[in-house]
This record gives structure tokens, C-alpha cells and sequence, in this order.
């Protein structure tokens, strides 16, 4: 049986909506819980590029029509891309990054400056953006030295692509507490949680 093909912006989701989110959703609450530590990401989708399945797969999962997202240059650019976003989440693609509930990020060496994100209010620390990085590379060894809660003791996390300021930044959002980005980054089918309560020790 010859398998359906699909316009690329209705190319499919989720096989299994319910599980499938499921899956992904406690895989990046792990992640978040456990910083620095790599989970796996349980399912395979190919959305038009250059949105990568990580990036889908937990736009899928965290994204509806009350959390917008905010695409980067690369994927807005593509109108692909974010045909295939609203059509499987409902969520709005928003202009401003500071609109949005989550942030995709196809070329992370180019993130915008966290302040041009919302970092949430004093009363309300969670109306903030969540970052969603494509990196290529993550690996618990070498790099930076993460500290925080969730954490025994220390974990090690090198990442890339990222800013070459990137710890700079990570110090200064956690100097906004309570109020600051989350990050979660991704590579291939692995996912790693920043919360903002981490610290990258000198």
C-alpha cells in the first residue's frame, strides 16, 4: 500500500495525539526537573523544515490557541513552517517575541536578547516566554557547570550552537528571579531543561 503524501504545511502530526503528547510532555518535565540531564524524546515526525521533530514535537505538546508562539527568522520565513504549526496546534504565530508563550528557535548562534522576550511579572513570574532551542550538539560532559535546584551537587552541560555571551545572559536572567526566561534545548531526539532557578557557576 503506497503511504499518503501530504502537502508539506499538512504534513502529519502526532500518529498518536493523546500518547504521544503524553510521552513528550513528561520527557520535557523531566528535563526541566532534572536540569542539564538529557531526556528522550519518544516520538518521530517530519515537519517542513527547517523546523526540526524536537521542535514540533513540543510545539505539539505545549502550544494551543492560548499559548502563541514566536518563531525566529528561519522558520518564519518559511510560510510552510508556520501553516504546519497552526494547523496541528490552533496557536497563533505572533510578530513580537515578547507575545509569545513559547519561542521557537531554529538558529540559536542568533538568539535575540532575552529582554526582548516577556520575563514575566513580579506578581505573575509565569506569564513569561519559554525558549525552545535547535541545538546541534548537547552532551552532560565538559562545558558549562550547572547548579540549582534539581540538581545534586553539580551537573555539566556543554551545548552549540549558542551566543558567545550565553553564560553572561544566563546570570543576568537569573538575576531578575522571580521573574526570568525558561530555556529548553534540543538535539536530535534528546531534550534538555534551563529553568531559571539554575545557576552556571564560574
Amino acid at each position: 500500500m503506497v503511504a499518503q503524501e501530504f502537502p508539506a504545511a499538512l504534513a502529519p502530526g502526532f500518529a498518536d495525539p493523546v500518547l504521544d503528547s503524553q510521552g513528550v510532555f513528561r520527557a520535557v518535565m523531566e528535563a526541566l526537573a532534572r536540569p542539564g540531564t538529557p531526556q528522550r524524546l519518544p516520538v518521530v515526525l517530519a515537519p517542513p523544515a527547517p523546523l526540526t521533530p524536537a521542535l514540533a514535537a513540543i510545539a505539539l505538546t505545549l502550544a494551543d490557541h492560548e499559548a502563541p508562539l514566536w518563531l525566529d527568522p528561519p522558520l518564519a520565513d518559511e510560510p510552510a513552517v508556520g501553516d504546519w504549526l497552526r494547523f496541528h496546534t490552533g496557536a497563533r504565530i505572533v510578530a513580537e517575541p515578547d507575545a509569545g508563550a513559547f519561542a521557537l528557535i531554529a538558529d540559536p548562534a542568533r538568539l535575540p536578547a532575552f529582554e526582548a522576550f516577556a520575563l514575566g511579572e513580579q506578581a505573575y513570574p509565569d506569564r513569561s516566554t519559554t525558549l525552545v532551542l535547535a541545538c546541534e550538539r548537547l552532551d552532560a560532559l565538559g562545558g558549562f557547570t550547572l547548579e540549582g535546584p534539581g540538581i545534586r551537587e553539580m551537573a555539566r552541560l556543554a551545548a552549540a550552537p549558542l551566543p558567545a555571551d550565553f553564560a553572561a545572559r544566563w546570570r543576568a536572567n537569573g538575576a531578575l528571579f522571580p521573574r526570568g526566561i525558561d530555556l529548553i534545548l534540543t538535539a536530535g531526539d534528546r531534550v534538555v531543561g534551563l529553568p531559571r532557578t539554575t545557576t552556571i557557576r564560574d
